[in-house]
């Protein structure tokens, strides 16, 4: 009498259903590479959300010594809000904007307030000279361009995440020779 063949329903592997015909496992280390990779690009996925690496918001509060001279330069993206204050006895403000932008190259007394938003994307120049016997009180709110090192550092945590997740997956279903 001919052994009956027995037919194999292939479409458990499909979905990693366990039947008696097939049986696909996730090993204790195969959870633990998933569990590994979903941390990874977790945080990177997060730090991405949280401060968005193309454009950055700057706050600066620093005090301008007795005849000291600071200068800031940032490149601004167009229709972005930039601000700031200095406050104190008497300074000179050179501010250039890119474009047709805010051009100054004055001397102040007392306070003075510079909100604008930017014409045309483009570096931001300001110096501020205290000319005054006392500091200056510089604030300021810039928004510009992030650093592209941080996006970079943020895709590769997303990519290795990912790698890793699919490393950890794909060894649980078939494991190559060697392994």
């Amino acid at each position: 009498m001919p052994k009956a063949s027995r037919t194999t329903s292939r479409s458990c592997e499909k979905f990693f259903i366990p039947s008696n015909d097939c049986f696909s496992v996730f090993t204790k280390l195969t959870i633990a590479g998933i569990c590994v990779g979903i941390i990874i690009l977790g945080i990177g996925v997060y730090a991405m959300t949280q401060s968005p690496p193309w454009l950055h918001t700057k706050n600066i509060q620093e005090t301008i010594g007795f005849e000291k001279l600071a200068t800031y330069q940032f490149t601004a993206p167009q229709s972005s809000h930039q601000t700031f204050k200095v406050t104190g006895e008497s300074f000179h403000v050179k501010l250039q904007t890119p474009g047709a932008g805010i051009q100054k190259d004055e001397d102040y007394k007392k306070e003075i307030l510079f909100d604008w938003y930017v014409l045309q994307e483009g570096q931001n120049s300001i110096e501020i000279t205290n000319t005054g016997s006392s500091d200056l009180e510089f604030e300021a709110t810039f928004e510009q361009y992030g650093d592209p090192a941080y996006l970079a550092h943020n895709l590769l945590l997303i990519v290795t995440g990912v790698i890793i997740i699919g490393f950890s997956g794909a060894f649980s279903v078939r494991k190559p020779k060697g392994f």
